[in-house]
């Protein structure tokens, strides 16, 4: 069982140079408002993110369903496009990113002082390693070793799924792996908003280097649509509403009225996409069971490649175990709601790249935990190495 979220008092005590430096009231309020916000987003991991696994399995069963015993629903819903924009999947990944993006307390960004070296490995891994590591596991697997049971442009499509997920760092679920490692939740905030906006500028670039590294033609329009529809709005609309919400209701009603009716949106969102993405996908997976998890092997490795180098790079530079955690955490997940809904959107709701992206959501939560029972047994050593002497 998880231990219970440290107070602002307890995280000030284990780190006392994680304490900002003091301006006056002004910025201890601020940075204790922060805080607040960071510990609220940093929640025990509930049923729902428990289970997602399972979910999202179900959700693989009744989409299937629909596709074979109802091909209508599937078929019309389908047709509902604009500029290769699937609206009803639009509207159900907006439902999905817009709670995390409105939870994102951009003032937080000051804090990077506190952590520079924790700041450093996430930016460095999420950026730098990342993407190139998941192009390179699903270049050798896919098209590679599993080469005789795949179709060259299966594989390719498969490949494309595989680079939009490790282009896209995680925004939401890092603060349950954060809270579960008994991470820094204000630290988690700064990375969580230094990302969001990185991922404005350097996503599209990135996906079509190597894009195009994997001889996929690179729809540039397609693609920077996807980056304004599901990340410049969402991000606008969420600093936009927190801001009036804020200034008009307060905080506390934001946190505890606002944020709980918002809660079960997200999980709405998801499952129904899971749904219909797998009623177009029906045909795909009965034909090609072995496929799902052919696809899983370069997103498994992956995930537990980039947990080592960013965890390993942390145990060796000293940083404090509640920094270094959730800064491998970060870089080993993924912003899959972005990447479902950037696949569907370049590659079409039937491709093998939406296929990927959603065996990405598949296969993250019971791999994270996995990921969280190591950091919590290795919590000791990191103790030790960054006692004072």
């Amino acid at each position: 069982m998880a231990e219970q979220p440290t107070t602002a008092d307890e995280q000030t005590s284990r780190s006392p140079d994680s304490v900002p430096s003091g301006n006056g009231h002004a910025e201890n309020g601020s940075a204790d408002a922060i805080r607040a916000t960071a510990e609220k987003a940093q929640q025990d991991l509930g049923v729902f993110e428990r289970y997602l696994s399972l979910w999202v399995a179900l959700c693989i069963a009744v989409g299937v369903a629909i596709g074979q015993l109802i091909p209508a629903v599937p078929d019309v819903l389908g047709e509902m496009e604009v500029a290769q924009v699937n609206l009803p999947i639009a509207v159900l990944i907006w439902a999905m990113i817009y709670p995390m993006m409105v939870q994102v307390d951009f003032r937080s960004i000051l804090g990077v002082r506190r952590h520079p070296k924790g700041i450093t490995v996430t930016l460095a891994v999420n950026w730098l390693v990342k993407p190139f590591t998941m192009f390179g596991f699903a270049w050798l697997f896919l098209k590679g070793l599993f080469g005789p049971f795949i179709e060259p442009g299966v594989a390719s499509e498969y490949v494309a799924g595989a680079i939009l997920l490790g282009a896209a760092p995680c925004t939401a679920m890092v603060f349950v792996w954060s809270y579960l490692t008994d991470g820094d939740p204000a630290y988690t905030l700064v990375q969580v908003s230094i990302n969001d906006l990185i991922m404005l500028v350097a996503f599209a670039p990135i996906v079509a280097f190597l894009l195009g590294l994997s001889d996929v033609i690179v729809p540039w329009d397609t693609l920077l649509l996807s980056v304004g529809l599901y990340i410049v709005i969402p991000l606008a609309a969420g600093a936009l509403s927190r801001t009036w919400i804020l200034r008009t209701k307060g905080e506390e009603w934001f946190d505890n009225v606002f944020l709980e009716r918002l809660g079960p949106v997200t999980m709405v969102g998801l499952l129904l996409t899971l749904v219909l993405l797998f009623s177009f996908q029906g045909e795909v997976i009965l034909n090609n069971p072995l496929h799902i998890a052919l696809i899983a092997v370069p997103l498994v490795v992956q995930t537990f490649f980039v947990f080592a180098i960013a965890y390993g790079w942390a145990y060796g530079w000293r940083v404090p175990h509640d920094v270094a955690a959730p800064a491998a955490m970060i870089g080993a997940s993924n912003f899959f709601e972005l990447a479902v809904a950037t696949a569907i959107a370049m590659f079409g709701v039937t491709s093998g790249a939406a296929l990927a992206a959603v065996v990405g959501v598949l296969v993250e939560v019971p791999v994270m935990l996995a990921l969280v029972r190591i950091a919590n047994a290795t919590r000791p050593q990191f103790e030790a190495r960054t006692a004072p002497a």
